[in-house]
């Protein structure tokens, strides 16, 4: 880990083992080293607080509106990205990952890289919505060392 690691103090350790090619923006290995408190957040559609649509047809549109929801969630149970272990990419059209990757790092602080998974499906809740993430996250239990 580096010295600005932003994810000091949490008793997360992200690992690419020796073997493995690099994930682009992912680890492949999370593991968490102090007891706490875990948070599920399901999955995240590109829904604004009113419950409108955000960028009918446009996946940029619809992963920043996701990735903003996501951000409420975790922010609502007290956690942060650093705090996410795994997040859950599912797409309409998988071609879209260069999309979703740059809209990610727009959120996501360099360096934090949960483990992943992107699974191109024919259909979400909607037949309008283009992306949904789900994420995981362990918050350190209040007051132990990490």
């Amino acid at each position: 880990m580096t010295v600005n690691d932003p994810r000091a103090g949490t008793g997360i350790r992200q690992d690419d083992p020796p073997g493995l090619a690099p994930g682009p923006g992912y680890s492949h290995v999370i593991s968490v080293d102090v007891p706490g408190r875990l948070v599920v957040v399901s999955g995240q559609i590109a829904l604004d607080a009113a419950g409108n649509l955000v960028g009918a047809g446009d996946l940029e549109a619809q992963t920043r509106q996701v990735f903003a929801n996501l951000q409420a969630a975790l922010t609502g149970a007290g956690a942060g990205w650093e705090h996410v272990v795994r997040l859950g990419y599912f797409l309409r059209d998988a071609g879209g990952v260069g999309v979703v990757r740059a809209v990610r790092a727009e959120f996501v602080p360099e360096g934090v890289a949960p483990a992943a998974s992107l699974i191109e499906v024919s259909r979400l809740v909607r037949d309008d919505l283009l992306i949904e993430i789900e994420a995981l996250a362990v918050v350190p239990a209040a007051g132990r060392p990490a």
